[in-house]
């Protein structure tokens, strides 16, 4: 597993444990970073701190784009790993887009439910698609 591969999944439990908690995101990645087993990496800080500053943006583009799902109705695994990826393709100029969707993916069948590669996958691509057309 890739540095970067590992820095996205440590990221991805950060925001769902502080989305389970009803924590901010900084707070639980202080902890984490506080406690240093294992450490974590600062790809994995940009990402969590990334979130949290383009939150709104984020989350507004995620349901607008997730025809039929609300936030709070999607699996918090998806949530949360989709904030992180949506992240990278507004944000993270070094990632080329088809990394950042394959990585999802690849999350999303590890971690989640049957059905969400495929939800993931295709709220990506739209987003994806967005982001291109504003460039």
């Amino acid at each position: 597993m890739s540095t970067r591969t590992k820095a996205r999944k440590r990221a991805l439990d950060v925001l769902y444990e502080a989305d389970l908690r009803g924590e901010e995101p900084q707070v639980v990645l202080r902890r984490r970073v506080e406690w240093a087993e294992p450490p974590v990496r600062a790809y994995t800080v940009t990402l969590v701190e990334g979130y949290q500053q383009h939150a709104e943006e984020i989350d507004h583009l995620l349901a607008t784009y997730s025809e039929g799902w609300s936030l709070a109705r999607m699996p918090a695994v998806d949530r949360n790993l989709l904030r992180v990826a949506v992240f990278e393709l507004l944000h993270a100029d070094d990632v080329d887009d088809a990394v950042v969707m394959s990585e999802a993916l690849e999350l999303a069948e590890s971690l989640s439910t049957d059905e969400s590669p495929k939800f993931v996958n295709g709220l990506l691509a739209r987003i994806a698609e967005v982001v291109r057309d504003r460039s």
